[in-house]
């Protein structure tokens, strides 16, 4: 028992609650999960909402759930502080994050011959909110 405790802290540890100001040079954006690793953590509800904090700590204790990535909150927060526009890093994260899930699912984002990676896409927040967005 005490073992399982010891690892769970572990792994909770091993993830920061929040990488930088956003808008820094060193915000990240986008928290990557498959394969028994994660970016993120369950600790992290404030920053990747609670199904991307839940997501990244299952693939983190390892529970069988698909490769994904979640879009922090920061980025809502520097959409409305910045004239309603992107962080300039995010394309590009969202393209490193689809290239992880198609290395490790084996499958191509948008491949209309092959086997093409399928996803799910779904809001979250800060706080929950059951039945206030749509789906």
């Amino acid at each position: 028992m005490a073992k399982k405790a010891a690892k769970k802290s572990a792994s909770r540890k091993a993830a920061p609650k929040s990488a930088a100001k956003p808008g820094s040079k060193s915000t990240k954006y986008v928290y990557n999960w498959g394969n028994g690793k994660a970016d993120g953590n369950g600790t992290m509800k404030p920053l990747l909402g609670g199904k991307g904090a839940n997501l990244a700590e299952m693939s983190r204790i390892g529970l069988p759930v698909p490769a994904g990535f979640t879009i922090s909150t920061d980025v809502c927060t520097y959409y409305y502080a910045n004239k309603r526009t992107y962080p300039k890093s995010l394309q590009s994260e969202m393209e490193d994050g689809i290239a992880k899930m198609e290395k490790i699912m084996e499958a191509k984002f948008g491949d209309a011959e092959g086997m093409p990676l399928l996803v799910a896409v779904r809001s979250g927040a800060r706080d929950s909110m059951p039945g206030m967005m749509d789906t």
